[in-house]
């Protein structure tokens, strides 16, 4: 019985992973695109360069595309913003990149296959938008929470020359899901900002916490953060992140 409770309450928090963000802008009707491998919504860019620079905007589990885009009117005019939906329907509670599971033993783990199989299918979205958009191959940008956030930063140590800067909110680092030979490759010019609750009942901040020794020891370039929150984005957190986007 006591297992049964503690499920329920864990699978309940992941269904909500993101109704707890604090900061939201005015709902919009929105276009749902289907130009690339995934469905996705995008925000055009409202300042006009010869190549938009890019944020790619991955939701966390039982969620959508929509979920993360609230934050699209607030980020810098000149970037084109595309908010991904996830390839695994979990029909009346959104999307998610990967399964997650529980044993017995309260155990958690997550399918690993599914979540390299999402991190790939991700790589052909962004390769497929910098065509089909005319996006600035050099200013690709990532933004994800939970489990978003894990494929965030696993796609960037994985592709390094690919991905310039990743926002990973309350998130993990899962070395599982890396690509072989990423520690051969040169993370200096990739830009982290990592930040989590203190108060995180889904994703425990202890296992945030490694995520900056981690990226040092690649050579990528880190700044983490924690606020005293749940799961979830608190306005300091996104008006943090977001003056950290303009600095790098």
């Amino acid at each position: 019985m006591q297992f049964k409770k503690c499920l329920t309450f864990v699978i309940g928090s992941l269904i909500l992973l993101f109704t707890n963000c604090y900061f939201k802008t005015k709902k919009k009707t929105m276009e749902t695109h289907k130009k690339l491998p995934l469905e996705y919504v995008i925000r055009e860019p409202q300042v006009r360069t010869k190549r938009s620079p890019v944020i790619f905007m991955l939701h966390g589990y039982g969620s959508n595309e929509e979920d993360l885009f609230s934050f699209a009117d607030e980020l810098p005019k000149e970037y084109t913003i595309i908010s991904l939906r996830a390839p695994y329907n979990l029909t009346s509670f959104g999307y998610a990149w990967y399964m997650i599971n529980f044993d017995e033993d309260q155990a958690y783990w997550s399918d690993n296959e599914q979540a390299i199989e999402s991190r790939e299918l991700i790589m052909k979205c962004i390769d497929e938008a910098c065509k089909v958009y005319d996006l600035d191959t050099r200013n690709i940008n990532l933004l994800g929470f939970s489990q978003g956030s894990i494929l965030s930063m696993a796609i960037a140590i994985s592709y390094p020359k690919k991905i310039r800067r990743v926002i990973a909110l309350s998130g993990y680092l899962n070395e599982d899901i890396l690509k072989d030979g990423y520690k051969k490759e040169n993370h200096s010019a990739t830009h982290f900002y990592v930040s989590h609750g203190t108060s995180d009942q889904v994703i425990p901040v202890e296992w945030d916490r490694k995520t900056p020794e981690f990226l040092k020891s690649i050579g990528a370039k880190c700044t983490y953060e924690e606020f005293p929150i749940g799961h979830g984005v608190s306005p300091q957190n996104f008006y943090s992140f977001r003056e950290w986007l303009s600095k790098y």
